[in-house]
């Protein structure tokens, strides 16, 4: 999948192709939904499919100071996208230059002059342009061949939506969580050197900061881990683990952070890229009175992951 942020480095191979927009954090049900009607009519016409999505998300812009909400940051949403079957990816760069730019000018300059964009399909509540002032009837006007997909809902006809699923996620519900999205979610870091507090007790963990990922609810969790390109670029395998998730209560930092304690593994792994699915939450965090008492919990935590993991992907 080719990937850019830049419309003048676009293949022209992937002008005229059929186009999907929207920001797609989570690349949830209702997105893989949307992206697999635009796959499809692009097959049916003979055209790639390009997908034109906006980092960074909007509110990151209008709301700087907010709590990180990412459900997917670019790299994990790339990866979902491609799994969805975009042949490229078109990541604009949403400063306010961009955001404060019309309507007509988005439609002038990108759709047309940019991408010579072919079929596009959005979502119902797709809006662009300063002020939010376009609408897919203002593409329709425009001469644009627009297909606008309804909200998706599940069996019990609530919609998937980011910000449904982003409730789930604080939460710590992950098994609803994998339900919305249809596929595991996970957080992406470069594993850091920490206080190596957790090799002093028996259990070394690989370190990494959460950033712009939404924090789910902190606390232990049976976690699947994967050491990317830790296989000589082949698919590494996935390694179950017992993962705290949380500012260890203990031993407190700063803000919260992922330290996966990969059972049965040994080596050195910092400064490589680490990918890491909470499967199920073992328990929120804790305070202990000794430093034993610790020690032993984090010793039944692993023995509860290592069961647990036996049986979940």
């Amino acid at each position: 999948m080719f990937v850019t942020q830049q419309i003048d480095s676009l293949p022209g191979t992937f002008r005229g192709g059929v186009l999907a927009i929207g920001n797609f954090d989570g690349v949830h049900k209702g997105h893989a939904a949307l992206i697999q009607a635009a796959r499809s009519r692009a097959e049916r016409l003979g055209k790639p499919l390009v997908v034109l999505t906006f980092e960074p998300h909007p509110r990151c812009l209008f709301q700087p100071d907010g709590p990180p909400f990412r459900i997917t940051p670019p790299p994990v949403k790339r990866r979902v996208l491609a799994a969805c079957g975009a042949d490229a990816v078109i990541e604009m760069v949403f400063d306010w230059d961009f955001a404060s730019q019309s309507a007509d000018d988005f439609m002038t300059k990108i759709l047309r002059a940019g991408l010579d964009a072919g079929p596009i399909y959005v979502g119902h509540d797709f809006r662009f342009g300063q002020l939010r002032k376009g609408a897919p009837q203002t593409l329709r006007e425009s001469g644009f061949d627009v297909t606008v997909l309804d909200a998706v809902a599940d069996e019990s006809e609530a919609i998937y939506a980011s910000s449904r699923i982003r409730e789930q996620i604080r939460a710590g519900d992950m098994t609803q969580v994998q339900a919305s999205l249809g596929w595991p979610w996970e957080i992406e870091g470069v594993v850091f050197r920490g206080d190596q507090r957790g090799r002093t007790l028996g259990y070394p963990t690989a370190n990494v900061m959460l950033g712009e990922t939404i924090h789910p609810l902190y606390g232990i969790y049976a976690a699947w881990v994967q050491i990317v390109d830790a296989n000589g670029g082949k698919e590494s395998p996935w390694l179950p683990s017992a993962t705290n998730i949380g500012i260890r209560p203990m031993f407190e930092v700063p803000t919260g952070q992922v330290e996966a304690h990969i059972l049965d593994f040994e080596g050195d792994i910092y400064d490589r890229t680490l990918r890491i699915r909470p499967v199920r939450l073992l328990r929120g965090e804790a305070r202990f009175d000794t430093i034993k008492a610790l020690v032993t919990q984090i010793g039944a935590d692993c023995a509860k992951a290592r069961s647990l993991l036996k049986d979940v992907k």
